[in-house]
């Protein structure tokens, strides 16, 4: 299937997915446009920050050409974030989604937290201009440390994200107590807004994989899946619409698995669903 026609015959069988590409750079405006044209009305795009916003190591070269110049960098070479920077970052971002918006079909940023975004070397007010910047725009957070959610944090981190209007973004992972690892925690702190997203069960790749497939490939069976239903039918009594967005990305894996997750939700892959569905990716 070429490039150009993927993202139609998605939106045939599906009516939410999760931007990755901007992740890694920031769209052009004629790119985006294009995704809005492509996609039938009630499709929804959430759309993952960039890697330098989420605080995850990153080059200069990722960033728009005209946002290289005199910035201040690691000894490795990757880039620090300051004020300036993230302003700059947070406006061009909001320039490449208007097509989104203007159509109604721009859902929610994702801030995909790098591990290292630690509770004893960082806190959460250093967040705080970010989403302030993007709102009245919705923001989902997703830690990648456990100690935000350990006993002694986890009513201030979701009073936090409560305060401040973003969304707390539950996931599936390993079953392991690892630090990178995040339990199974499903608040809603954004009560149009809950979000829960699927990285597989692979402890030993999430930990020590040094791809994409090799961290979060995971064939999801029907037990597990029925675990996840669970969880999110209980979101779901809290909110009209839950974002359910399977990221166990080897091959075929999360597609097959979002498919087979609306069979046993009795969704057929089809049209966009009516206000108050699940929205699964």
């Amino acid at each position: 299937m070429t490039a150009r026609d993927r993202l139609p015959w998605y939106a045939e069988r599906f009516e939410y997915v999760e931007v990755n590409s901007s992740f890694y750079a920031i769209p052009e405006q004629g790119t985006v446009a294009r995704w809005a044209e492509a996609t039938p009305d009630g499709f929804v795009f959430d759309y993952k920050l960039h890697r330098a916003l989420s605080r995850h190591s990153a080059e200069p070269s990722s960033l728009p050409p005209d946002l290289r110049d005199g910035l201040d960098l690691t000894p490795r070479g990757r880039v620090r974030l300051n004020a300036d920077l993230e302003a700059a970052l947070l406006e061009r971002t909001c320039q490449a989604v208007a097509p989104l918006e203007q159509a109604g079909k721009l859902g929610a940023f994702l801030l995909q937290l790098t591990p290292a975004f630690s509770p004893g070397k960082h806190d959460l007010d250093e967040l705080a201009p970010l989403v302030e910047r993007l709102a009245p725009r919705p923001v989902a957070i997703e830690f990648r440390h456990r100690g935000w959610v350990h006993p002694g944090n986890v009513e201030r981190t979701l009073g936090w994200l409560s305060e401040h209007g973003a969304a707390f973004v539950a996931v599936d992972a390993p079953k392991e107590d690892h630090v990178p690892i995040m339990p199974d925690l499903d608040a809603v702190t954004r009560d149009d807004l809950p979000y829960i997203r699927m990285h597989g069960r692979n402890a030993d790749g999430y930990m020590r994989g040094k791809s994409v497939a090799e961290r979060f490939g995971w064939e999801y069976t029907d037990d597990e899946l029925r675990e996840i239903e669970k969880r999110v039918e209980g979101m779901a009594e809290q909110a009209a619409a839950v974002h359910v967005a399977f990221n166990n990305n080897r091959g075929r894996d999360a597609p097959t698995s979002a498919r087979r997750f609306r069979q046993m939700l009795g969704q057929d892959p089809g049209p966009a669903p009516d206000e108050g569905q699940l929205r699964i990716a």
